[in-house]
């Protein structure tokens, strides 16, 4: 079986095909699969740490706001085009799987040219233009949300399948994360992040929330500051003479997020499809603050579906006034009872079997000798 791989830019993306390429992998050991990415992505990066082969391609997203810009773009994705297309003439995959981002219209596209197989995953519940554009020629189109279905014009080819998610996620013990990440017993975790690069409104009400909690013996907090802003964070901190305490841990980028999920009591975060996917099969109870600068709030309905479901607290962003989230985290740590049904609640709307789903249904689909 000889599979290509495309998606990425962020997590997002990324992750969910390796989870797809690892199902794949099970089924068939001796599977070739090939992932292909762009070339600003952080694919080239997170996919060989997997032990998987990855090729580059010269594509990049519109800009919106500075339209002149777009001339060059499109010359990338004339670039990128060709490129994808002599990967497939190269690779000779017997399909391709794309889970979005950049470099994914193009190799499916490519794909889809050269009469082979393709598949498209979709992880929002609002989905993105790039997918609604490959569904004519997929042989299916998983779904990460119901929701997303009501977008999408052939329903026939629509698969529900739920987000993948690494089978670490699922096997990560409690008290061994604990122990392994350094973290007494007895500590309430608080686990907050925005995503790889960070979101800034997240990490300036976890400054406040650092600053009240600073030095408790009774709690401690990990904020993932992204690389975008953890040098500033840290600079803030040193220019107001403020010195986090042992309680409190300020990191650029959480590369365990299984471990760190397993040890949490409370996650804080955005709502992108695969946090929600990661955060609701760890049987986490959650805060999540939808980014509000998304296609389709599709953010905030990832949320939504676990809120709706009882595993999940929504704060907007034009809500989160400076106590807010502090007085948020203490009310729940006094009450475990609710903290113990917001975790029960979260687990049932993990998404259990979304990699088998998609390698059932694609091969299904197409018949390898």
């Amino acid at each position: 079986m000889r599979v290509i791989m495309t998606g990425g830019g962020t997590g997002g993306h990324i992750y969910p095909a390796i989870a797809i390429a690892d199902e794949i992998k099970k089924r068939d050991p001796d599977a070739k699969i090939l992932f292909v990415g762009a070339e600003r992505g952080l694919e080239k990066t997170l996919v060989p740490k997997r032990g998987y082969d990855i090729r580059l391609i010269t594509v990049e997203g519109f800009d919106r706001k500075h339209l002149a810009r777009n001339v060059r773009v499109v010359r990338k994705l004339m670039k990128g085009n060709k490129q994808a297309a002599e990967i497939i003439r190269d690779f000779r995959p017997d399909f391709v799987v794309g889970t979005g981002g950049y470099a994914s219209g193009p190799m499916v596209k490519a794909a889809q040219k050269a009469k082979i197989p393709t598949f498209v995953h979709e992880q929002n519940a609002y989905p993105g233009v790039t997918n609604k554009l490959l569904e004519k020629g997929a042989k299916a189109v998983f779904l990460g949300f119901a929701r997303a279905a009501e977008y999408f014009k052939e329903q026939d080819k629509l698969v529900v399948s739920g987000n993948p998610v690494r089978d670490e996620f699922r096997d990560k013990d409690r008290d061994e994360a604990r122990r392994v990440l350094g973290f007494d017993d007895d500590r309430f975790v608080v686990l907050a992040f925005g995503g790889s690069q960070g979101a800034g409104r997240i990490n300036k009400a976890m400054t406040n929330v650092i600053k009240d909690l600073n030095g408790r013996d009774d709690i401690s907090i990990v904020l993932g500051a992204g690389s975008y802003y953890y040098d500033a964070i840290l600079k803030s901190f040193r220019e107001e003479g403020f010195e986090p305490a042992d309680n409190i841990r300020i990191i650029e980028y959480i590369d365990d997020m299984a471990s760190y999920l397993a040890a949490a009591d409370l996650v804080i975060s955005r709502s992108g499809a695969l946090t929600v996917a990661e955060t609701t099969v760890s049987g986490r109870p959650a805060i999540f603050i939808p980014s509000p600068m998304v296609t389709g709030n599709h953010q905030y309905y990832n949320a939504l579906a676990v809120a709706e479901a009882g595993g999940a607290i929504i704060i907007e962003e034009k809500d989160l006034e400076d106590d807010k989230l502090t007085e948020e985290i203490l009310r729940l740590k006094v009450d475990p009872q609710v903290l113990d049904r917001m975790a029960q609640a979260s687990r049932r709307c993990g998404p259990d079997r979304a990699t088998e789903i998609i390698c059932d249904k694609i091969l299904e689909e197409v018949k390898i000798d």
